[in-house]
């Protein structure tokens, strides 16, 4: 097992896990304003199963991709590397751009489902969450593992996920207030480079069965001074999807998402903040 392994399941499963429990001490929050706590019970299993069923999601995925063989288990992880860094990238599109309005969406939702003592709409509200955040931790996962023979870490995934709930408890039950927009941002930047590199080694693993045309095999080659499968390469192979001896379609999908991406969310900021007098 790498460090890079680590770095990236923790970053991955830190970012989801956070994401998910805010929603869910955003729903706590509105039910104890609302005098609601008889409610609470449902909300936690209601996660409990999302969390479950997101381990099972996650199960299925990997062990798809471990009993095929070939060129099938080569398209397999090209198409959910791909699909992953698009839903990565997607993420954290929406997190900045509903950021700011999820609190008084989620506040105003539940308030409406209570007063219309709509039960299902309660245990669904937190589980949609905590399963949206928990697949798509799965399919990241899937992906990096596919990048790293298999390698991800269980330890790198529990202490992003107790750290995560942790800050989650230090909101809803101790009212610390912590700046989560510059975390969120900080992390988002991490997450891109994470979202380059499973995009890049995507287009890798098409292009190896002739999906995607390589134009050059190998724009250039530096495994015997900096190698992708040991030390500081592996460790950036992990998080950075970086490739020693890369095609010249894989250096320009990686180049591209990297400028392309982050440009087109910084307009996005821009005209999302108000103007000043």
């Amino acid at each position: 097992m790498n460090q890079g392994s680590i770095v990236a399941t923790f970053l991955v499963v830190f970012r989801e896990t956070l994401e998910a429990s805010l929603i869910v001490a955003i729903i706590l929050t509105a039910l104890l304003r609302l005098g609601q706590k008889r409610y609470f019970p449902h909300v936690i299993w209601s996660s409990v199963i999302a969390i479950i069923g997101s381990i099972v999601t996650g199960a299925i995925l990997l062990s798809l991709t471990d009993s095929l063989q070939g060129e099938i288990q080569t398209i397999i992880e090209g198409t959910i590397s791909i699909v992953a860094s698009t839903v990565l990238t997607y993420m954290i599109f929406w997190m900045d751009r509903q950021g700011r309005h999820i609190k008084s969406e989620l506040e105003m939702r539940v308030e409406e489902v209570v007063t219309r003592g709509e039960l299902f709409a309660i245990l669904f509200l937190p589980f949609l969450a905590v399963y949206r955040e928990g697949g798509e931790t799965a399919l990241f996962l899937v992906a990096v593992a596919s990048q790293n023979s298999g390698a991800i870490s269980f330890w790198g995934g529990i202490s992003g996920f107790l750290l995560a709930a942790l800050i989650a408890v230090g909101i809803f039950i101790l009212g610390k207030r912590i700046p989560l927009r510059p975390f969120f941002r900080f992390t988002g930047f991490f997450l891109l480079l994470v979202a380059a590199g499973l995009l890049a080694y995507g287009v890798h693993e098409l292009g190896e069965i002739g999906w995607i045309p390589s134009l050059i095999e190998h724009v250039w080659d530096i495994n015997h001074v900096f190698n992708e499968k040991e030390g500081l390469g592996a460790f950036a192979k992990a998080i950075f999807g970086y490739n020693g001896n890369p095609s010249l379609t894989e250096v320009i999908v990686y180049v591209t998402y990297l400028v392309v991406i982050p440009l087109f969310l910084k307009n996005k900021q821009v005209q999302i903040t108000p103007a000043r007098n």
